[in-house]
């Protein structure tokens, strides 16, 4: 990698800056001062700007607890963004690994490797996303039975021209629900309780495939997956 490329990456510097700051003498590697931008460096290279050691960021991979009144974007608006809770260099990176409307909370991933990105939210995966319902309107034993078996078969939604795929219904009480889903169509389980005459009014992601939302983290708080997390996809 090119030094200048090198110094863009670790630091806030833009290719000119870098430049600049290599004119100035402020930059060396392995102890020596160098000028030359094109200065080729690898990751055994000791490279240091003012004294200060420089290390690439590498890839990240991050579970966040996503509190009400965030939006799953990484571009500024008018509201609070996942980013703006995270601590990280170059945070702007990250993506976000299957978004939540802005008033639902849990899980949300956030990586700045595409291709495990992709991995998740690739249509063709049908991965699994676990969510918590609260509902306006109280399911009898009946109406729970009737609402099981409608969602296991799929249901058409508005505007959409096919049923959605096979969905695990879990009645907790008689408002609570925990619903399996196995694709992300546009605000889908808030559209599936609508189909059936309900209103969601509150809803919780609890897990994306194999990884669940760690009880510790409270909303707003994240942590760094673990490797057994990461290789679940």
């Amino acid at each position: 990698m090119r030094l200048d490329k090198f110094l863009c990456e670790t630091t806030e510097l833009t290719r000119s800056l870098a430049k600049k700051a290599m004119h100035r003498e402020e930059v060396s590697v392995d102890g020596e001062v160098v000028k030359n931008p094109g200065t080729q460096v690898d990751a055994h290279s000791h490279v240091e700007w003012q004294g200060r050691a420089l290390k690439l960021v590498g890839l990240r991979y991050l579970m966040l607890h996503k509190p009400v009144g965030v939006e799953c974007t990484t571009q500024g608006g008018r509201y609070p963004i996942v980013t703006d809770l995270v601590d990280l260099p170059k945070k702007e990176r990250l993506q976000v690994v299957g978004r939540l409307d802005m008033d639902t909370t849990g899980l949300v991933l956030l990586t700045d490797d595409g291709q495990w990105s992709h991995r998740i939210t690739s249509p063709r995966r049908h991965c699994a996303k676990v969510y918590r319902a609260t509902l306006a309107d109280p399911l009898s034993c009946m109406a729970a039975e009737r609402a099981v078996a409608t969602f296991a078969e799929g249901i058409e939604l508005d505007g959409e021209d096919k049923p959605t795929l096979p969905s695990e219904l879990e009645l907790l009480t008689a408002h609570e629900v925990r619903l399996t889903i196995y694709e992300g169509k546009y605000h889908q389980v808030k559209r599936m309780f609508a189909a059936i005459g309900n209103h969601v009014e509150s809803l919780h992601r609890e897990s994306i495939g194999g990884i669940v939302l760690d009880p510790t983290l409270a909303p707003g708080e994240w942590r760094e997956l673990s490797e057994d997390e990461i290789a679940a996809f």
